[in-house]
């Protein structure tokens, strides 16, 4: 937050004397002069433009998830930052994204705001739109209406959100002598100032809050089918832009890809990998810097972040001529077997593993038929070894929501090490990839990645596919790929 120039006088009064300096403001070096007789004339004759904004969809799910959080830590005080902006480089800030957590609870989307928990109350205290009774509205480059686009009053997101909301400024008093109080570190340092640290126990509500999102109710899910569907359109697109990808590189089709994200969504969930040929085998290969090159594969991972901000995390590998060579067939063949089984053992009650386990068995034994292990595939999958894993590297799930790596806080033993319940929400993504100096394979498998990945919802009775709407099996990938190139 801003210091008052003159902190013992309410801001009110400030603004009313004049007493807010110059030095508040976000401007640059360059920026032309500002005489008071033009500042003076700025803050005349303008209209108000306040809204009664309807409910949002998320306010009635938001207070029930702060009261089961209230109700986990009684008698105490919970403080969650949405984040302020972040520079990314000199005058220029990224687009703000804010805090998971801090959204998930209450719906925000605004910088700077935080949300107070205390009981059955819930406070927002947020940095609303610019008054035209100082100079900020036309001056302030961040949180200026003519700079950087009109913030929400106070009435409008309190209406919207159905929380009271209170001004930011107000932040520091409504903490002062609140007991025992927790904050979710490491999202504003300005909020970590204003109380004192206490690692156990922020820790423990950063926990809380983390597990709290494992499960997804049924608002989560159709945001989270959105944004598949989302993802469907960006990767038909990028296949019907080919000729523009095979000329322009793997940055063709981030940019295609990113265009619909934008169109339809907030943006993407994650920077987006495309990977032509070799650059598959590199994991989060998301320079995107090479060619697209007939002859090749390339695999695409990519994801849209819808306007509530649940993202997909959708896995295709293509073949650039639109039609597999038969050793590109039979890899791909071979990880779709491994993800179909990594899909069919996602049901409650089994492990978080266990479609990791399903999928290595498969991807083992097909190891073993191309005579690349030096084992057996079953001494290769026994714990003490895993020498199969130089070619398949990475774990097959992880949960999926609002982060693309969701509720990454979570104690081990309500996620990494614990069973899935019927709405949770994850990635199944097996995959082999052959380095390019890798001397332990014939050199035609050398410098080629596949992998497949889909958002599996665990449902009752097993499971459901979110982006089941994009073909897998090799011939429908080959069909669907005719069916849309240029």
């Amino acid at each position: 937050m801003t210091e008052h120039t003159h902190p013992e006088a309410p801001l009110e009064n400030q603004i009313e004397h004049g007493q807010i300096e110059e030095t508040q403001l976000k401007t640059e070096s360059h920026d032309p002069a500002v005489p008071e007789a033009y500042s003076a004339f700025m803050r005349q004759g303008w209209g108000d433009r306040e809204l009664d904004l309807p409910p949002h969809p998320v306010a009635s799910y938001a207070a029930d998830r702060r009261q089961r959080l209230a109700e986990m830590f009684a008698g105490e005080t919970l403080v969650l930052p949405a984040g302020p902006y972040k520079v990314r480089a000199y005058d220029t800030d990224y687009r703000f994204r804010p805090d998971t957590a801090h959204t998930y609870f209450c719906g925000n989307q605004t910088s700077d705001a935080v949300l107070v928990i205390r009981g059955n109350e819930s406070v927002l205290y947020a940095r609303p739109r610019s008054e035209r009774n100082t100079d900020e509205f036309f001056r302030d480059r961040q949180y200026g209406e003519l700079w950087a686009g009109r913030r929400p009053s106070a009435h409008e997101i309190s209406s919207s959100l159905g929380l009271e909301v209170r001004h930011i400024d107000d932040l520091p008093s409504a903490l002062s002598g609140t007991g025992k109080t927790r904050v979710l570190r490491g999202v504003d340092p300005r909020v970590d100032a204003l109380v004192a640290a206490d690692s156990a126990t922020d820790n423990d509500f950063a926990r809380v809050a983390s597990e709290m999102r494992l499960i997804k109710d049924e608002w989560e899910l159709a945001e989270l089918q959105q944004a598949c569907d989302i993802t469907t359109l960006g990767f038909a697109d990028s296949v019907r832009e080919w000729d523009r990808a095979i000329e322009f590189g793997e940055r063709w089709i981030e940019g295609t890809f990113f265009r619909r994200a934008r169109a339809m969504g907030n943006d993407i969930g994650y920077d987006s990998i495309v990977g032509g040929g070799r650059h598959a085998t590199t994991l989060h290969w998301i320079e995107n810097s090479g060619p697209i090159t007939p002859g090749e594969l390339v695999l695409l991972d990519m994801g849209a972040e819808g306007h509530n901000l649940y993202t997909a995390d959708v896995t295709r590998t293509l073949p650039v001529d639109g039609t597999f060579t038969t050793v590109q067939r039979e890899l791909y063949d071979l990880v779709y077997a491994a993800q179909q089984a990594g899909n069919e053992a996602v049901r409650p009650g089994v492990p978080f593993t266990a479609p990791h386990t399903a999928a290595m068995e498969v991807l083992a034994h097909g190891l073993e038929s191309l005579g690349l292990l030096p084992v057996s595939a079953a001494e290769a999958l026994d714990p003490d070894s895993k020498v199969y894993a130089r070619w398949t590297l990475h774990g097959t799930s992880h949960m999926l929501g609002m982060d693309v790596h969701d509720c990454g806080q979570s104690a081990p033993e309500a996620y990494a090490k614990g069973q899935l319940a019927e709405g949770m929400v994850l990635t199944v993504e097996p995959g082999l990839y052959f380095q390019e100096d890798d001397l332990l394979v014939p050199e035609e498998l050398r410098g080629i990645g596949i992998r497949i990945e889909d958002d599996i919802v665990v449902t009752a009775d097993g499971y459901r596919n979110l982006s089941v709407a994009l073909p897998r099996t090799s011939a429908e990938v080959e069909e669907w790929m005719g069916s849309l190139l240029p």
